[in-house]
Parts: C-alpha cells; sequence; structure tokens
C-alpha cells in the first residue's frame, strides 16, 4: 500500500516516494514486500492512497480553483502510473486505482473516466477502486472496471458486545442493496478493505480509529467478523476482501491488550486463517 501524501484537502501536490516516507509506502518496499508474497502464493492488490495532514478524511478533498484541479490532476496522474507500472512490471493481480476520493470523483468525473484509460495503457491485470461503504452506489465509472470495490466499514450494531444474531441483522440493511448493486452493473464485489477493531461497540462506526477507543473487547472483534465472513463469502457475486490490518512482524503485532484493527494473536485469528484456507 503505498501512499501520497497532500498538505490540506485544498492543496493540489501529491508528494510520493520519498526518502522521508516508510519503506512499505515507497516503490522499493511495494516490489520487495510483492515479490515475497508472490514467493508464497498470495495474491496481491495494489492500493495507492492519499494521506492528508491531521488525518483529514480523503473524501473531502476539494480545490478552490481550475488552476489547482489541473495541478491535483497531473500529480494524482503522475502518482497512481507510478504505481500501475510497477504493478504491470510485477505482475499484480489487481490494481486500485484511488481510495475513498468522494469529492475528487463528484468534481471532476471526466478526469477519472480518461484516467482509466490512461492506466490501461500501461496495466494489463483487473481494476477496481476503493469506494466508501457510502459512496460506492455514486461512483460514477463502475462499467470501466473489473471489481466494485467497497471499503466495508458498515454499522452494524450499537451493542457493547455485539452480538452474531445483532450483527446478522444489520447486514439486512446494506446485503439486499450490495447485492442488487452486483447485478445491475454485472460486476463481482470486492471489499476492498474490511476489518473490526478489538473494542467495545466494534460494529458502531467500524471506521474508527481514534485512540481514545481503547477499551479492549475481543469478544466484539470476533463476533463482528464471523458475520461478515458468513454472510459474504460463499455467494456467487462476491469475489473476497483485503483485511484491514496485518503486519509484517507477526510476533510483535496484537496481543490480548491491543485495541486496533489486526487479528494478530488475538482469538479472531483462528477465525480469519481457517476462512482464507479455503
Amino acid at each position: 500500500m503505498p501512499f501520497g501524501f497532500i498538505r490540506e484537502l485544498s492543496h493540489p501536490e501529491i508528494v510520493f516516494n520519498t526518502e522521508r516516507q516508510w519503506f512499505g509506502e515507497r516503490k522499493v518496499g511495494v516490489k520487495q514486500y510483492t515479490e515475497s508474497l508472490k514467493q508464497h502464493h498470495v495474491k496481491v492488490m495494489v492500493k495507492p492512497q492519499i494521506w492528508v495532514g491531521r488525518g483529514a478524511f480523503t473524501g473531502g478533498i476539494k480545490m478552490t480553483s481550475e488552476a489547482d484541479w489541473k495541478v491535483l490532476e497531473d500529480s494524482y496522474t503522475g502518482f497512481i502510473l507510478t504505481y500501475a507500472e510497477l504493478a504491470q512490471e510485477l505482475h499484480v493481480e489487481i490494481f486500485c486505482i484511488g481510495t475513498e476520493l468522494e469529492g475528487f470523483i463528484d468534481n471532476r468525473p471526466e478526469y477519472w473516466k480518461q484516467l482509466i484509460v490512461d492506466i490501461k495503457k500501461v496495466y494489463k491485470g483487473k481494476l477496481t477502486y476503493a469506494a466508501n461503504w457510502n459512496e460506492y452506489d455514486r461512483t460514477p465509472f463502475w462499467e470501466y472496471l473489473d471489481y466494485i470495490g467497497i471499503d466495508a466499514y458498515f454499522p452494524v450494531s450499537d451493542e457493547k458486545t455485539p452480538t452474531v444474531e445483532a450483527c446478522r441483522n444489520g447486514w439486512l440493511n446494506y446485503k439486499p442493496d450490495i447485492k442488487a448493486f452486483s447485478e445491475t452493473y454485472k460486476k463481482p464485489i470486492l471489499f476492498t478493505e474490511f476489518g473490526y477493531r478489538s473494542v467495545d461497540f466494534a460494529g458502531k462506526e467500524p471506521w474508527k480509529s481514534d485512540r481514545d477507543m481503547n477499551v479492549v473487547n475481543m469478544e466484539a472483534q470476533t463476533n463482528t467478523m464471523q458475520v461478515l465472513f458468513e454472510e459474504f463469502w460463499n455467494e456467487d457475486w462476491f469475489a473476497g476482501g483485503f483485511l484491514w490490518k496485518w503486519f509484517h512482524n507477526h510476533k510483535d503485532a496484537g496481543g490480548e491488550n491491543d485495541s486496533r484493527f489486526t487479528p494478530q494473536n488475538k482469538p479472531v485469528e483462528d477465525l480469519v486463517k481457517a476462512q482464507y484456507a479455503n
């Protein structure tokens, strides 16, 4: 997952692939990790993402002038084609053209359609876009992609420790629409991100990563994850998903006192392993 950085929501220039970034956020890191994963027969999606200063939500990116929009478009094209070319070089199975960029897309839809054309000139694998859970039904270019990508942080339960039954009922608010959307476009659904934290109220606002949410609740994480697997994994219109978040230093990741997203060294890890072993 290579990253590009912009200073604020209205700043048009994306900084990427610099020595100041973490190893895995740069070309050299993406290349090394992808080659290692392929040696272990793991399928790969390269998913370049934007990080906005102070953690502002990327869906709110919006320029204040036509000139700045043009600068942003040129900058984003350079960013995304850099990694599309790398994905082709590495024979990556899926390339994601963007993540949760609703405002950018709403304001510049024709740019995005041309960007897809340009990406296809350099990358010959499957394409998707990672739409936020409440954005996917307004994304205007699914017909040009191979998968309908959704970052699947749907709220499924307000309970402190969500039960399996509550989570299953919660999915009734979304699953029929997701299925119908897949059928309309005749494209499979891909969860470009999914996951739950091991905290109280894990199913209420699953996208939240606030540090003050720190009351560990392993059962909440396990129940929410179990239901997601049971509801989607065997559907013929569902292509699978990419779990948020797994760290390479497994023995030091997660654990019984960890309240973050990773399932590593937690009860839910066995559930995840069993699901991906099938």
